[in-house]
């Protein structure tokens, strides 16, 4: 496999995480985005367990990002109310 996939699949991962530990809601759109790197890393090299994980690591970029939208607009309301 072409090493560049191993870089890029780590500076996107690494990107990601930088700005959702900045509060950034960019940070879970990367995370996210990142999945469908994997799932395309994955179908190239025929690693489908690869999908299994990008689907797994989806499903918590989600979540969590759930999680912190709606605790983030919790005191928004309250200062608004």
């Amino acid at each position: 496999m072409i090493a560049w996939w191993s870089w890029l699949l780590t500076a996107v991962g690494v990107t990601g995480l930088y700005f959702a530990g900045r509060k950034r809601s960019l940070g879970w759109a990367i995370g996210l985005g990142a999945q469908a790197l994997w799932m395309a890393y994955a179908l190239s090299t025929r690693q489908y367990g690869f999908l299994v994980s990008a689907v797994a690591y989806g499903w918590v970029y989600a979540r969590n990002f759930r999680a912190w939208r709606s605790e983030r607009e919790v005191p928004n309301a309250a200062a608004h109310g």
